[in-house]
């Protein structure tokens, strides 16, 4: 599965690299695909030893820089969520209304970007009992 293009290729390198990490359940658009670096697992030493990443407009550039290139890790995809569900403790869902910057695993793009109706319905209290099935898009 080819995964989805970012939303502004003009943007991307230009976000800050502190983002939130993972959750959030949907997606709404990707940002930049990246790829971080570590010096003390063999990463040249670009940033006085701090770990560091490249920015890229596609996957797949992404992941042929990480398999080329020592001490890089597997791409992440920076991940706009206009709206996300909170999990503050097990099976505790809340709809947030807001925007926020995460970097995800790319496996999570897997799921249907985020509609209208996702978050209510995977809220609702007739949703099915594995309400992940309403994320992955097969309810």
């Amino acid at each position: 599965m080819p995964y989805p293009p970012v939303l502004d290729a003009s943007l991307v390198g230009s976000y800050p690299a502190a983002a939130k990490a993972g959750g959030g359940y949907v997606w709404d658009a990707v940002l930049e695909y990246r790829v971080w670096l570590h010096p003390e697992r063999g990463a040249p030493d670009e940033a006085d030893g701090s770990d560091y990443y490249y920015a890229f407009d596609s996957y797949e550039e992404a992941k042929e820089f990480a398999t080329a290139t020592t001490g890089a890790e597997e791409p992440l995809a920076l991940v706009l969520q206009r709206e996300y569900i909170d999990e503050p403790e097990d099976g505790v869902f809340m709809h947030i209304c807001e925007e926020r910057v995460t970097e995800w695993p790319v496996a999570f793009l897997r799921r249907p970007r985020r509609t209208d109706k996702t978050i209510p319905n995977f809220l609702a209290p007739d949703a099915p009992d594995n309400r992940l099935e309403i994320l992955r898009g097969t309810q």
